[in-house]
């Protein structure tokens, strides 16, 4: 499965590197994210992921994201939309 990235005008530059990090683990197979390991491969801390993941669940068109679960840091399940 590929994606082409939407125009990211309308998203931050936080969002944008989020968005890519999720495009790319979903095009490798993967559904299942976790804040603190996106924050660590993206410098960023993982109330900044939560935070912006929880924004582009309501404004993504092309993945639906959804807060999935919580043990040591928030799971988020990610697909695309259909």
């Amino acid at each position: 499965m590929s994606f082409v990235l939407p125009i990211l005008a309308h998203y931050n530059e936080t969002q944008q590197k989020i968005l890519w990090y999720l495009y790319h683990g979903v095009s490798a197979g993967q559904h299942y994210f976790k804040s603190k390991y996106i924050a660590s491969e993206l410098g960023l801390t993982s109330k900044e992921v939560g935070t912006n993941l929880g924004i582009l669940a309501d404004i993504c068109d092309d993945l639906s994201i959804t807060r999935w679960s919580y043990s040591h840091s928030t799971t988020w399940m990610v697909t695309p939309r259909t």
